[in-house]
């Protein structure tokens, strides 16, 4: 891995800086709300007009055509600039990866150039009342019917799913199929006949989340990502993506880091308080120097023909503790004026409202460690 970039790459750095300073927006409003939905999704069409929805795609499907290692470099740039967080990360981020590994030359031109300007908003499906963390528990059906599956069950904690367009997730397509066999990766749009969606209401008052429910929801064949019966191994590829590199880039927590130093700098009382801040706050920042670093060498392991593997596991239990680190940090550091909800508060802690539930999504850090000790063993999955 050579830590020195090139002037090649020292020049799209420029490029990305310039346009970011020249187009970042103000504050807008949370985008849980539908006013804070449509500000957000405006901002995501602007970057893709100008090739900035992912630039990692080729030009012909809304992207620049960039390797990873720029992608990298554009996320330093976007998130040192102050821009919003990404409003379709579960489509980006997530399923567009796995459309350029999995999907049909029709799929990637019908859906990736839309997504890339959020001209379609996508939510993930994953997680059913019985089925959380273990995945292979699905029970929601997709029978087959012609050039149609039919699908019947009820999806939860969908992430984005209220203003959401389409949906992609797994559905049990063999009868009597068990765990992970027989199961088929469907994208479905949320207009259909039979869906119902209802928000779920977070502390906040907001709806982050949503439920689906499927009453006899036809759906084309031509929507399927894979192989009918193989959508375990297409949505592993999903959660390698989730886990491992492209959903929580080291630029967010990285900007995250500089900000809990500007925090700590500015409350020199914390510190008077309890002297362990000083450490707590050293530890972050070095931690997100270290998870910089190791995605940078992710990066350099598949650019040259590597593929994200077990690995995954253990970034995810990396980047989801140091969510945690990072808040519990920002709020001792504030006491007791973190709990009030006053606009000096509201202002220091924005930044560090990551997902809390990170140790229980994309896997519970508890499966994912078990998953890194059968690896190591060698052990049977």
């Amino acid at each position: 891995m050579d830590l020195n970039y090139t002037p090649a790459q020292q020049a799209f750095r420029a490029q990305v800086r310039a346009w970011m300073r020249e187009n970042v927006p103000g504050e807008l409003p949370d985008y849980d709300t539908w006013e804070g939905f449509e500000a957000h999704r405006a901002w995501e069409r602007k970057l893709g007009d100008s090739g900035w929805g992912m630039v990692t795609w080729p030009e012909a499907l809304g992207g620049r055509g960039c390797d990873l290692i720029e992608w990298l470099i554009f996320e330093e740039e976007y998130y040192a600039a102050g821009a919003p967080l990404r409003l379709n990360q579960n489509g980006i981020f997530l399923l567009g990866p796995t459309l350029m590994e999995f999907g049909t030359d029709a799929q990637k031109a019908r859906f990736l150039p839309r997504m890339a300007r959020c001209d379609d908003m996508w939510a993930q499906a994953w997680s059913e009342p019985g089925a959380g963390s273990d995945m292979a528990a699905i029970r929601t059906t997709a029978y087959r019917d012609g050039n149609h599956y039919v699908i019947n069950g009820q999806k939860t904690w969908s992430t984005r799913a209220r203003w959401a367009d389409w949906i992609f997730g797994l559905f049990r397509t063999e009868q009597g199929s068990q765990r992970h066999h027989g199961l088929s990766y469907l994208l479905v749009p949320l207009d259909l006949p039979g869906i119902t969606v209802r928000p779920i209401r977070q502390l906040n008052g907001l709806a982050g989340f949503a439920e689906i429910f499927f009453d006899e929801v036809r759906v084309p064949v031509d929507n399927r990502l894979g192989d009918e019966g193989e959508g375990w191994a297409v949505a592993m590829a999903t959660a390698g993506f989730e886990r491992g590199l492209m959903l929580r880039s080291p630029a967010r927590y990285q900007a995250t880091a500089r900000r809990l130093a500007a925090l700590y700098h500015a409350h020199p009382d914390a510190a008077r308080r309890d002297p362990a801040l000083r450490d707590r706050v050293a530890a972050a920042l070095a931690a997100t120097e270290a998870y910089a670093l190791s995605t940078y060498r992710t990066v350099s392991q598949l650019q040259a023909g590597g593929r994200i593997g077990p690995e995954a596991s253990t970034s995810k239990i990396f980047w989801s503790e140091l969510d945690l680190a990072l808040h519990e940090a920002a709020l001792a550091i504030l006491g007791k004026e973190a709990e009030l909800d006053t606009p000096e508060a509201r202002r220091w802690m924005e930044g560090f409202m990551f997902a809390q539930a990170g140790p229980i999504y994309a896997g519970s850090n508890e499966i994912q460690r078990n998953i890194i000790a059968e690896r190591m063993l060698g052990l049977p999955r």
